[in-house]
């Protein structure tokens, strides 16, 4: 079983800012920034590929509404909403979930990501890849 999932079941204590039938979010251990939280589903799925669109609905709403009371709440306008899907792109628990990360003057964090130069056709062939099917 997942750590979330341990979570979910109540086997791990966790910081919780959120619970329904569907959907657990709780303060991330790491805290980036103060009032990082994670929001989840409770049905155990990997990554965003297995997510199914009502679900997928579900925990946007949560987190949208969460994004607006950490806003007023923590006194900031700015977040980082972060999904990492995959090892590649940083993610190390294989139950998905949605960071939300407040923003504030000097905290340091860096969300930096390189350019890359395309002419006009490369982005045509690359619209044209995705759009196949």
């Amino acid at each position: 079983m997942c750590i979330f999932c341990k979570i979910i079941n109540n086997e791990i204590p966790s910081y919780k800012v959120f619970e329904n039938d569907r959907v657990l979010a709780f303060l991330d251990a790491s805290q980036a920034t103060i009032g990082h939280t994670l929001v989840i589903p409770k049905k155990h799925v990997a990554n965003i590929l297995e997510l199914d669109d009502d679900t997928a609905s579900i925990v946007f709403k949560v987190v949208t509404q969460l994004s607006k009371q950490i806003s007023k709440n923590l006194e900031t306008n700015d977040f980082n909403i972060i999904n990492n899907n995959g090892e590649l792109a940083g993610q190390t628990v294989n139950h998905f979930h949605m960071h939300i990360v407040p923003r504030y003057d000097n905290d340091g964090l860096k969300f930096n990501y390189p350019t890359n130069k395309l002419t006009v056709e490369e982005f045509n062939g690359l619209k044209e890849k995705i759009l196949e099917n």
